[in-house]
């Protein structure tokens, strides 16, 4: 049976593929990185098929939607793979060229990726809420700093809660400072409802999963800090992850 080692070199717009046989190069394509692209290749060639791409944005999505077109795919380090950066020229075609022979040689450290699309979507869902918190706070420092700068201490209700804020601003002599907080408010209000949106997903979607319920009843947890512990200690060898579903059909 013929063996095939494929390199992807993988871009936002397009990706460079050299597959290798019997340690030589003999097709080379550059494609649209996009999945029907990319599995018209695959499926072209008859033999045994490895590929290799390195993590990126765009890898997990690539794993999970190329992995049935081949017989393994390695997700590996770039960190790890010094004799693309270091060694001789650089371009997309080389960098795939040696992407598979190192594949070949076997001396690629892979990343895991899971095929469990809801875990993934939760995953980016907590990612995506941890972030609008981050933003949220952002703005409250700059309310709080720019209150500072004149000299005056802002209450904490008055920070969060619009119904408060006239009312404390009508005491301010201050005209300037009240306008640029009405205009620092906007987008603290903007990212606080999106951080209640980005939780609302973040609770339904964990729902699905029984041991994040087991792990926010534990003192100091709750359900942030458990989906958020669920979503990313993710390994190959985690085998109570099985959404309830599953496990009521076993």
């Amino acid at each position: 049976m013929t063996t095939y080692y494929i390199g992807a070199d993988v871009h936002s717009n397009s990706t460079e593929l050299a597959i290798e046989r019997n340690k030589k190069i003999v097709q080379r394509y550059k494609l649209p990185t996009s999945i029907a692209a990319l599995s018209s290749v695959l499926d072209s060639l008859k033999g045994e098929k490895h590929l290799a791409i390195e993590e990126g944005p765009m890898a997990g999505w690539l794993y999970r939607n190329l992995s049935s077109k081949v017989d393994e795919l390695i997700v590996c380090d770039p960190r790890r793979n010094k004799l693309i950066d270091s060694d001789g020229d650089k371009d997309d075609k080389i960098d795939a060229a040696k992407l598979a022979c190192l594949l070949r040689g076997n001396f690629l450290r892979p990343v895991y990726h899971t095929d469990d699309e809801g875990r993934t979507e939760l995953k980016h869902w907590v990612g995506l809420y941890h972030d609008r918190v981050r933003d949220a706070v952002r703005n409250i420092n700059k309310i709080r700093a720019r209150c500072r700068m004149h000299g005056i201490s802002i209450p904490r209700l008055v920070v969060r809660r619009a119904a408060a804020r006239a009312k404390w601003l009508s005491k301010t002599n201050n005209q300037a400072m009240a306008k640029q907080l009405e205009l620092l408010w906007i987008g603290y209000d903007a990212t606080s409802q999106q951080v209640r949106i980005a939780r609302r997903h973040l609770s339904r979607l964990s729902g699905k999963y029984h041991i994040i319920k087991f792990w926010s009843q534990l003192p100091g947890i709750g359900l942030v800090r458990a989906t958020t512990l669920f979503a990313y200690l993710d390994t190959p060898a985690y085998g109570v992850a099985e959404p309830l579903a599953v496990q009521k059909e076993k």
